[in-house]
């Protein structure tokens, strides 16, 4: 047992345990992406700043160029030649020092910054494949976690208020206790990860939520519900941020895309937890029904652990090794991906040493790998929120704008969605007057609710129209159309997420079908814009800035959820209006920064 433990926790790679995945240098063209793909790999040189507009006209002559040379190429007997002498000749010690090197003349780079290039290189050569697949599902057990709890909290408030004889507007505060370990959790597991190791953090968020949240089924009061609730929110709340950030340093350039389609797991979690609501709430007394509720995504959740630490090999993400100065290690994590995915590699610890090491020593900050300490990298963590990492965020006038907007839009959203979703159980339940229904409040004979099981039934079929909207979001932000692409997809979202808000609320309390339609449809739009949300952030920010600006989003974000069950809980009158009618404000002000960002990603490359 000590040793299969060993094996999950800190089990060092070695490329002697990969035979036959390595081919020489020479040869790397015959296994590139682009002899894959068919096609030699030209990059615009105006890709890799997107703030420099004085660069887009020139840009455009060099395309026009390098088509016709292509064309020249594709016209010639040659054609399957030229490509592979072109990705030849890239493919040499020279040619990958230039292409680690392009894109910002005069700039020193480090070590790590040089070698962490070409191992993105290596693993785009390599392309998607078994494992990277196996790690789209399993990274996908953290956004399913995540929105499983989140709503699984929601749909236990109306059984709280009536098991504990706390008010509609008091039981509210449950969501904080959630929100406040979420925001914990984000900090914690996402400082964690770069301690430990991004394998320990992934494995451990999904145990102690299952822990934590089980617990909660067996909570003698109101107060130890809200207690065990926050307990679990330190666990799920790293699992956005540690899964996310795993799963895209695994993924190649070219699937960029799949980390927009990994949010489709965040409306399945819901969908499930709105499953299990229905069947338990619904039809067992109201002092059971959320105990066997929260035990059962417990137990899902714990099995969701077994499948990650028990039946999967994670590998270490090769940039935190490279970090800490186990280079051997990284280069044999890509090595294992190859040999999973079946496919060859040529990244050795020579090529990467050879590409930094060069006549003109200048462009390179030497630096000694050393091995981050808690202490070091808790300060460089820290680091990251101080001025002199925020001050780069506006250091032109289309950055700093861009910064601000898209903060603001973090901090509008983050408000916004738990202000109706953390509540819509209880918004669900309430007919036209705007008094609670007996479908809240009346029981049959033997305790169990009588008419709830529409409320929850409505919940799951809302749950259902969320799911394709981020396979939708997935296709639309590559889409060519002017009104597309990131920010036109997430504007639109916003926009119509914003308006049936507004009919929700005005027309959506007078009849069941209008109320079920409104929400699927807001459902729907909802998922489509967390999905472009997420992926489009980190897009818009250089790698120098990128840490810092995402950083403070994150942090936004969490402050303002927390701040949402506040308000709800101390909102005038019935408590089911002003909260929604807020909530749309806040969405469409979050449409009105969005459509003023000057800035769209789609087809850029990743600085």
């Amino acid at each position: 047992m000590r040793r299969f433990i060993r094996s999950r926790f800190a089990r060092q790679e070695s490329v002697n345990d990969y035979i036959g995945v390595l081919v020489p240098l020479e040869e790397a063209h015959l296994h590139s992406h682009s002899a894959r793909c068919g096609k030699a790999e030209f990059e615009a040189d105006h890709h890799d700043n997107p703030y420099d507009v004085d660069a887009d006209a020139d840009a455009a002559g060099r395309e026009d160029e390098e088509t016709a040379l292509g064309a020249s190429f594709k016209n010639g007997d040659h054609e399957g030649d030229g490509m592979l002498q072109m990705d030849a000749a890239e493919y040499t010690i020279e040619g990958l020092r230039r292409d680690v090197r392009k894109g910002e003349p005069g700039r020193r780079w480090t070590e790590y910054e040089l070698k962490s290039k070409i191992i993105n290189k290596a693993i785009q050569d390599i392309g998607m494949g078994r494992y990277n697949w196996q790690l789209f599902v399993l990274c996908g057990f953290g956004w399913f976690a995540d929105n499983l709890w989140m709503q699984g909290v929601s749909l236990t408030l109306p059984s709280l208020s009536q098991e504990f004889g706390v008010s509609e507007k008091q039981v509210r505060y449950t969501t904080s206790s959630l929100y406040v370990g979420l925001s914990i959790g984000s900090a914690l597991w996402g400082l964690g990860a770069d301690i430990m190791g991004r394998r320990i953090a992934f494995n451990l968020t999904l145990l102690i939520t299952s822990i934590f949240g089980t617990l909660a089924a067996y909570a003698p009061s109101w107060g130890a519900v809200c207690l065990l609730f926050g307990l679990m929110g330190t666990g799920v709340g790293g699992n956005l941020p540690v899964d996310g950030a795993l799963f895209l340093e695994f993924l190649p350039d070219a699937s960029s895309s799949l980390l927009t389609l990994l949010s489709v797991w965040w409306p399945v979690g819901q969908l499930a937890s709105s499953l299990f609501a229905w069947y338990f709430i619904a039809a067992w007394p109201v002092d059971e029904g959320w105990r066997y509720f929260v035990a059962t995504i417990g137990l899902v959740t714990f099995v969701m652990f077994l499948v990650r630490f028990g039946l999967f090999h994670l590998f270490e993400s090769p940039k935190y090794l490279l970090s800490q100065g186990r280079q051997a290690e990284a280069v044999a994590v890509v090595h294992g991906i190859a040999y999973r995915n079946g496919k060859k590699t040529w990244l050795t610890e020579d090529v990467l040493d050879a590409v930094v090491d060069t006549d003109d020593t200048d462009d390179i900050v030497r630096a000694a790998p050393v091995r981050a300490s808690a202490t070091s990298v808790l300060r460089q963590s820290l680091g990251e929120f101080s001025l002199g990492h925020i001050q780069p965020l506006f250091q032109t006038r289309k950055l700093g704008l861009t910064t601000a907007l898209i903060w603001f839009c973090w901090a509008s959203i983050g408000m916004g969605y738990p202000l109706f979703n953390a509540f819509l159980p209880q918004y669900l339940s309430h007919g036209s007057s705007g008094e609670a229904t007996t479908a809240a409040a009346v029981t049959s004979s033997e305790g169990a609710p009588t008419t709830s099981a529409e409320t929850y039934r409505n919940y799951a079929i809302i749950s259902v129209a969320g799911v394709p909207g981020s396979l939708l979001a997935a296709y639309l932000v590559d889409h060519k159309s002017p009104f597309l692409g990131r920010r036109g997809t997430l504007a639109l979202s916003t926009l119509v997420s914003a308006i049936f808000l507004y009919l929700f609320v005005t027309f959506g309390t007078e009849a069941g079908g209008a109320q079920l339609f409104f929400t699927s449809v807001e459902a729907f739009c909802q998922n489509i814009m967390y999905g472009v949300l997420y992926a489009f952030t980190p897009e818009i920010f250089p790698a120098p800035v990128r840490g810092a600006a995402t950083g403070v989003a994150s942090f936004l974000n969490r402050v303002a959820g927390l701040l949402a069950p506040v308000l709800a809980a101390n909102a005038p009158g019935d408590g089911t209006s002003t909260p929604i009618y807020l909530s749309a404000a806040l969405i469409l002000a979050a449409f009105v920064g969005i459509v003023l960002i000057p800035i769209e990603t789609r087809g850029r490359q990743r600085l």
